[in-house]
Formats: C-alpha cells, sequence, structure tokens
C-alpha cells in the first residue's frame, strides 16, 4: 500500500521552543518538490517524545493541511498505553490521516503476546490502515519475526518499519507474509539490502536534507538499476551514518539548519550537537555537497 521513499519528518521549532507552523509548511513543500512519497509527522525524527497532546494533534493537523491530499500522510500515533495510543490514531483518523504509524509499546517491555494483544487492539479499534514500527535501540525491547507474522491475518495492518538492524529478521518476515504485509527499512544505510530481499521502500531520516537522491536511489531500485542504487548507497553512506552522529533528530535538524531551512532548536532532554560532533557533521555534509 505504501512503497518508495518516505520521509519521518522533523518537527521545527522556534527560538522560543514553540512548533513553527511556516517552517513546518515549508518543509513539507520541500519534500513533495523533490518527490517524496509519503510524509510521517510526530515520529521519533519529528520529537513525538516532547509534544503535548495539543502540539502533537497540531503537528498531524498541519501535514495533512499542507500535504491536501497530494502524497500520503501516515501519522506518528504509537504510545506505551494501548488506550492512549487508540485514542491518538482515532483522532488522526478523524484529521484526515491516510494511515497511523505505531511505535511499538516502548518502557513497558511488554512480551511478545503482550506485543501482539497492543497491535491487536489497535487493529480491531481503529479502522485505518496501520504500519507496524519495530526500533529495539528506542524501546528497550524488539518485536520478533514470529509476533510481526502472526499480525500480518489484520488486514488493515499494511506494512511494517524495521529498524532492528537486523537484515535477517526482516527477512524472515518477507518470506513468510511478503504478500500480506510490506517491510519498510527504519534504516538509511539499509535501504538497498532490505529491498534486495523484497523491502518495498524507507522511512528515511536523511529524506529530510536529501529527499531527491533517497528517492533517486529508491526508484533505481524498482527500475532494477542496481549499478546506480549502489553508487548512490555508498555516496550517502557517510551522511545516513552522520545523521545519528548524537541523538536523531539533533544532527539531522542541525543539518536543515546549516542548509539555512531551519533552526536547529531540540526540546530538553536533547540539547544542540556538540562542537566536536559538529565539525565532523559539517564536514561530510561539505564532502557530499549539501552544504
Amino acid at each position: 500500500m505504501f512503497k518508495g521513499s518516505m520521509v519521518a519528518i522533523v518537527t521545527p521549532f522556534d527560538r522560543h521552543g514553540q512548533f513553527d507552523e511556516e517552517k513546518y509548511r515549508q518543509l513539507i513543500e520541500f519534500q513533495i518538490e523533490n518527490g517524496t512519497d509519503a510524509i510521517i509527522p510526530c515520529g521519533t525524527t519529528g520529537e513525538s517524545a516532547t509534544l503535548d497532546y495539543a502540539e502533537h494533534d497540531r503537528v498531524i493537523q498541519v501535514c495533512i493541511e499542507q500535504v491536501n491530499k497530494r502524497i500520503p500522510v501516515i501519522a506518528g500515533t504509537g504510545s506505551n498505553s494501548t488506550a492512549e495510543a487508540i485514542e491518538l490514531s482515532l483522532h488522526a483518523k478523524e484529521m484526515g490521516a491516510d494511515a497511523v504509524l505505531l511505535v511499538s509499546p516502548y518502557y513497558n517491555k511488554p512480551s511478545q503476546e503482550g506485543l501482539y494483544q497492543h497491535y491487536k487492539a489497535l487493529a480491531e479499534q481503529v479502522p485505518l490502515p496501520q504500519v507496524l514500527y519495530n526500533v529495539p535501540g528506542r524501546t528497550g525491547m524488539n518485536m520478533e519475526a514470529k509476533t510481526t507474522i502472526r499480525l500480518a491475518e489484520f488486514a488493515n495492518i499494511v506494512a511494517i518499519k524495521e529498524a532492528s538492524g537486523n537484515v535477517t529478521q526482516a527477512s524472515e518476515i518477507i518470506a513468510a507474509v511478503g504478500d500480506k504485509l510490506d517491510v519498510l527499512s527504519g534504516d538509511d544505510f539499509l535501504t538497498l539490502p532490505l529491498m534486495a530481499c523484497g523491502a518495498k521502500g524507507v522511512i528515511s531520516v536523511t529524506a529530510n536534507i536529501l529527499p531527491k537522491d533517497v528517492k533517486a536511489m529508491v526508484q533505481a531500485i524498482f527500475d532494477g538499476r542496481w549499478e546506480e542504487a549502489k553508487r548512490l548507497h555508498l555516496k550517502m553512506l557517510a551522511v545516513h551514518q552522520a545523521m545519528f552522529i548524537e541523538a536523531n533528530p539533533v544532527p539531522v535538524k542541525t543539518s536543515l539548519e546549516l542548509m539555512g531551512m531551519i533552526e536547529a532548536h531540540v526540546r530538553l532532554p536533547l540539547v544542540s550537537l556538540q562542537p566536536a560532533s559538529l565539525e565532523k557533521l559539517k564536514s561530510e555534509l561539505k564532502n557530499y555537497g549539501a552544504i
């Protein structure tokens, strides 16, 4: 249902720490102009963890308004509370989101059965396409392939963003239920190998700053132009790595500031990029030609 180059878009803040709607709308236009296939507001990169409920809704609403049905909007509505995730997802549906992205419950560290029941409840109560999101580095636990495979029985669970870093796990899902559920890369540096195994695209951090190039690589894979895809993958590799030189989204917001697009404000407990990391980031962006 959803494929290609999809961006986990940042949430820009002004110097007072408030949501900068105008800059956000400009970022959305930048993405659409450069061929991005879907926009994901309020994901990890969108700093959902430090948005209050009103802000969370507003960020999604502005995204839906600005996109205006030109490409899909997949709203980040996951939570470590099943009831809260259902509430956020239903509200996103009311606002007009095309789908929801549901991070697995963080901090609680549920069992595999608990994960299954969490997503089962969402599938049964939220009549909207759902993209599961497995990111053990953030949540503290891995959703195993067997659990994802069980969840593929629900028609409205249409994809999983796999950010486990485990190509074997993603391949197991594709092999077992790839006809029912699409696997999307959650790590930019693994997009090419995962798509070689049958993944349908990426939910990207790097696309915030290089949307045209991320899209070009994904399209090359779809077209079977593997040498071109490999060239672009290797060209972007150092930038992909630089996006995680410190906690996401600090590096990518800093990159956007260096490109003159937003101010790189983040909310505590995140802080500005440290001096050594900043110099490393500037060096990689200059080498690439992004600044």
